[in-house]
């Protein structure tokens, strides 16, 4: 049921004055500012979408995967034992194997994400955009980041 998005309604002087209001609020200070940004790390998706990516960068992107913070400053919070990585590793389609199998290879379980049906555009058929998505899921990926067709969106054909 796909009625209620052409009802949907932004108040956007609302948000413009939330907006304001949230630059004013105070900042974090000290260890509660290294504990926020720690927490960010864990929720970031580390990705690489290069037209030249190759399972050696994929290698090198899961390591920092799973170190993405220097151990000497994760000593220095006393955190180097608290297994702070990030939430997903992101790449294409036909690079989610390198990356499952240097994870699995390493002892992690950082999950691995797929950009699919024809990213970034989204101007492939769809026969050939749940190809890539079966593809993925098929290679490993947990989960498959879809890209709508934009000309589609633009001309409001949301069905």
């Amino acid at each position: 049921e796909l009625g209620w998005i052409s009802k949907v309604y932004v108040n956007r002087p609302a948000v413009v004055r939330h907006a304001e209001q949230i630059k004013k609020w105070k900042t974090l200070k000290g260890n509660w500012q290294a504990a926020w940004l720690l927490k960010a790390v864990t929720c970031i998706d580390l990705t690489t979408l290069s037209g030249d990516d190759t399972p050696s960068n994929v290698q090198r992107l899961c390591f920092k995967a799973k170190h993405p913070i220097r151990e000497d400053l994760l000593k220095a919070l006393d955190m180097h034992d608290k297994g702070i990585t990030v939430a997903a590793v992101c790449v294409y389609s036909a690079r989610v194997s390198d990356a499952v199998g240097t994870l699995k290879a390493a002892g992690c379980t950082i999950p691995v994400a797929s950009v699919a049906a024809g990213f970034p555009s989204g101007q492939t058929p769809l026969e050939t955009k749940l190809a890539e998505i079966r593809l993925a899921v098929e290679y490993g990926a947990q989960e498959i980041d879809i890209v709508i067709s934009r000309s589609l969106v633009l001309t409001g054909q949301w069905e």
